[in-house]
């Protein structure tokens, strides 16, 4: 966490507090993220840490503090500007995958292309490029239920990596995997924030995937702290 105020980060949380009646998940939370860095989030079950990406996603909303997000202002869109900043901007890892069923795995990891204009030809090509990548160029005309967890997992990350976003979110993006895959994963991840210049806040139980982060941090009741 940075107060540099020469700077515009790519991601900016300021004072950020979510509650859930009368329980606040989230408080005073405070956290810049530049162009280029790798931040884990540590925590234990319970902390708040999936939530912290949902309100910065735009797919919940705050009940105080503000959320900036390529110079856009999350916390104060309404559903479809916020939608149209999350289609540009965010790739997501989502832990429970949010796979489409009657979808091919080649159609759901080129949705975010063709959300954005692309082309289906050029959208589909992309998409099956990416599946090689994660050892699944085999299973692009697979559907989702015909696969493992592990590999809706890879499916999930190559949708998130596809449109080559500017900041990547992941939820436990190797809690499926077995260990070589886990670390093809993360070689990914960290490939695309070196030479695209993205960001990543990824969230995790595991101290293998934290390793490859500059900066960690864990959410407690207190807010953040380094890890």
């Amino acid at each position: 966490m940075t107060t540099d105020l020469a700077r515009t980060p790519i991601l900016r949380i300021r004072g950020l507090g979510k509650r859930y009646g009368n329980r606040w998940v989230l408080r005073g939370v405070d956290l810049d993220i530049d162009t280029g860095e790798l931040v884990a989030l540590l925590g234990e079950s319970g902390a708040g840490k999936s939530t912290l990406l949902n309100l910065i996603a735009g797919l919940e909303a705050p009940d105080e503090g503000e959320i900036t997000l390529a110079g856009a202002p999350i916390h104060a869109l309404d559903a479809d500007a916020s939608a149209r900043v999350r289609r540009r901007t965010l790739g997501f890892v989502f832990q429970a995958f949010h796979l489409i069923a009657h979808l091919s795995v080649a159609h759901n990891v080129a949705i975010p292309l063709l959300l954005n204009g692309v082309e289906q030809a050029d959208a589909l090509r992309r998409a099956q490029d990416l599946l090689a990548r994660v050892g699944l160029g085999a299973r692009a005309a697979s559907r989702p239920s015909e696969l493992s967890g592990g590999e809706q997992q890879r499916v999930a990350l190559a949708r998130a990596l596809v449109h080559q976003p500017a900041v990547l979110l992941a939820d436990e993006p190797t809690g499926n995997l077995d260990p070589a895959t886990a670390d093809i994963a993360l070689g990914l991840l960290a490939e695309q924030v070196r030479e695209r210049g993205a960001a990543l806040l990824m969230v995790t139980h595991s101290e293998h995937a934290a390793a490859i982060a500059g900066h960690r941090y864990r959410l407690g009741p207190e807010g953040l702290a380094s890890a």
